[in-house]
């Protein structure tokens, strides 16, 4: 076998490949200047990225149901300040939610699967709370994605609050779940925005951990 020519056609695939994603991050980035040039231009104030929020509702007991992607429903996006709010105050509130819902929060583009190739090697950090409090850390939570307050942001996906019955479970998505440093430096950050009081514990799983075992919270790995 020709090894030097395979060698160069793997690395002309890799500069394609490198090229391509340049190409992508470049028209990316046009498109966030314009929408923002656009935003001020009307007197809004736009954050750095776009979000959408996502619902799910299965009905507990039921078999057979649809995938869970084709559960998992658009509910509206933004890319301002004003167009949060907006959009935040028609939201129903946690507590009168049914169990089990998920309500998500990603930056556009990222869908909120473990599969998404922006989650695919990454992971989540998960804090267990009481359902009389759970809406509160959520909302804090909520202001700190949006307006990029957390610890290296660029990693962060974004978020999950997922109701259930005794408990309700709050979840924030990275990208690398091997950047040790960046996770731990979420970790603290999400405990300083959000306040959590002493004695919650944090815990850490990969989602491909997740995929394993087709559960969101079990077989955890790190805490914190």
């Amino acid at each position: 076998m020709d090894f030097t020519a395979e060698k160069k056609e793997l690395e002309s695939n890799n500069n394609n490949t490198n090229s391509d994603t340049a190409q992508r991050t470049l028209d990316s980035s046009s498109e966030v200047e314009e929408r923002h040039a656009r935003d001020l231009k009307a007197g809004l104030h736009p954050l750095k990225h776009k979000f959408v929020f996502w619902y799910t509702r299965r009905t507990p007991g039921v078999r057979n149901q649809t995938s869970y992607e084709d559960n998992i429903k658009k509910i509206v996006d933004f890319s301002t300040v004003e167009g949060f709010w907006v959009c935040y105050c028609h939201l129903a509130r946690p507590s009168s939610l049914p169990s089990p819902t998920d309500l998500h929060l990603f930056k556009e583009g990222i869908r909120p699967l473990w599969e998404d190739s922006a989650n695919c090697n990454g992971g989540k950090w998960i804090i267990r709370f009481k359902k009389a409090v759970s809406g509160r850390f959520w909302e804090n939570l909520v202001l700190a994605l949006v307006g990029d307050q957390l610890d290296y942001g660029d990693q962060i996906c974004g978020a999950v609050l997922s109701i259930r019955f005794n408990e309700d479970i709050l979840s924030v998505w990275n990208r690398n779940a091997s950047d040790n440093q960046a996770v731990m430096a979420l970790r603290d950050s999400i405990k300083r925005h959000l306040k959590l009081p002493h004695g919650y514990i944090m815990e850490y799983k990969p989602h491909d951990a997740s995929l394993k075992d087709n559960s969101s919270y079990r077989n955890t790995w790190l805490r914190g």
